[in-house]
């Protein structure tokens, strides 16, 4: 009955776009071909396996104690195997180097190497999905001054350009096993809490640490570099070193993908704004689809007015084709794989919607209608893009609605609650 009320649904929504000049059959085309990467540290907090009972630091905080986080690399692959099963399309996992499986061997990170990853990779591959790939600078002893790649330190900083170096060829080694091309994001969490007296010298420390860790040419076929700014963190409230500016200067220059984090500009900026300007300039850019509550708090994304912005600007710019869209929050107040799902199904739906937005509002505005502008944009809120999504979720064999929320709940009360 369920079914046939989706189906029902379903024809009468795609009347009402086809009305409007939507094909909604090519957006649900377009959607199915959009792989989301879902990020490691949701199933676990950030922890990851090198110290999983140490601090984390940084300005990494997951709040929160709800049962059932992942103590080990197999109950992480358990609740991401639980979580994609539940969100539609073929999407990918997006791993830190602290995640590293090592045998029980304290193996440094500037000493890491691609068969560390190699039980990721095989389950990757059995699943037929991709696998990006995070440096990790922050929670570790060399880090706890506040400064790594910016370090005045010479030997710290040797350390992590070392760290840099190998994670670039984790990526690599990544991209040749699976024969898809693996993302490599680089951000530090480098900075003083309080105003400092020289703004210059750690970014230009910052700058020549940069090349020497990129100066090793890797084939862009199987990997790529990305470079993430921040605008501040805790610890770091009055100076981030690696700020928007400079790593937009950076990556323009020296040809990296720009990472921007939803999360990691002031309150009154939007990442969807940005959009249309960068892509000018740059070939590609990476997204960290975030929620900030107050402050870069990573909260679990929802289908927010911010959110369908940034589809929106995808959209209509043309750009989804030029655009690696990870996910970026952890929560631990919640069940951790319906944060997963609830987050990856929220971006697949702002981007849905965006997909079945009507051409009528851009060709007012094209013609110097406003009026029809405005009031086309309002009707809009209301098209029927529930029923276009739950047939959707339906065809690709992924509960619609809130069925999902079922299935949930009976993984935690058979596996998560167990992990006591």
């Amino acid at each position: 009955m369920g079914d046939q009320l989706i189906l029902k649904s379903y024809e009468a929504a795609r009347e009402t776009y086809a009305a409007v000049g939507v094909d909604t059959e090519k957006a649900i085309a377009a959607l199915r071909k959009i792989p989301l990467s879902l990020q490691c540290w949701q199933g676990d907090d950030g922890s990851g396996f090198e110290n999983p009972t140490g601090p984390l630091t940084g300005g990494i905080a997951a709040t929160g104690n709800h049962p059932g986080k992942a103590r080990n690399a197999n109950e992480l692959r358990a609740d991401y195997a639980e979580a994609l099963s539940l969100i539609p399309g073929t999407h990918r996992i997006n791993i830190h180097a602290i995640y590293a499986e090592t045998g029980g061997k304290k193996v440094e990170r500037d000493e890491l190497r691609g068969e560390h990853f190699d039980s990721w990779i095989a389950w990757a591959r059995e699943r037929g999905i991709g696998m990006d790939f995070n440096s990790t600078f922050y929670s570790h002893p060399l880090s706890e001054d506040g400064f790594t790649l910016s370090s005045r330190d010479p030997g710290k900083r040797s350390f992590w350009i070392r760290h840099g170096q190998a994670s670039r060829r984790i990526g690599a080694y990544i991209g040749h096993a699976l024969g898809k091309r693996s993302v490599v994001n680089h951000w530090i969490p480098d900075g003083y809490k309080d105003i400092p007296a020289d703004r210059l010298e750690p970014r230009a420390i910052l700058l020549r640490s940069l090349d020497e860790m990129f100066s090793e040419n890797l084939d862009s076929a199987y990997t790529v570099d990305a470079v993430e700014g921040k605008l501040f963190g805790l610890g770091s409230e009055a100076y981030v070193v690696g700020s928007h500016e400079f790593y937009l200067a950076y990556a323009l220059t020296r040809k990296k993908l720009l990472c921007l984090d939803m999360g990691h500009f002031h309150p009154t900026e939007t990442v969807s704004d940005k959009i249309s300007s960068l892509m000018l300039y740059l070939d590609e850019i990476l997204l960290h689809v975030s929620r900030g509550v107050r402050w870069d708090s990573d909260h679990v994304v929802i289908l927010d007015d911010e959110l369908q912005a940034l589809a929106r600007e995808l959209v209509r710019g043309g750009f989804l084709g030029r655009t690696n869209i990870g996910l970026d929050f952890f929560d631990a107040s919640i069940n951790r794989v319906a944060a997963w799902v609830i987050g990856a199904r929220s971006t697949l739906k702002a981007l849905l919607i965006a997909l079945l937005e009507p051409p009528a509002a851009r060709e007012a505005e094209a013609a110097g209608d406003l009026t029809g502008r405005l009031g086309l944009l309002e009707d809009n809120k209301l098209l029927p893009a529930g029923a276009v999504w739950d047939y959707y979720c339906e065809s690709m064999g992924v509960p619609p609605a809130n069925r999902w929320l079922d299935v949930v709940r009976r993984y935690e009360r058979d596996v998560l609650l167990k992990r006591r």
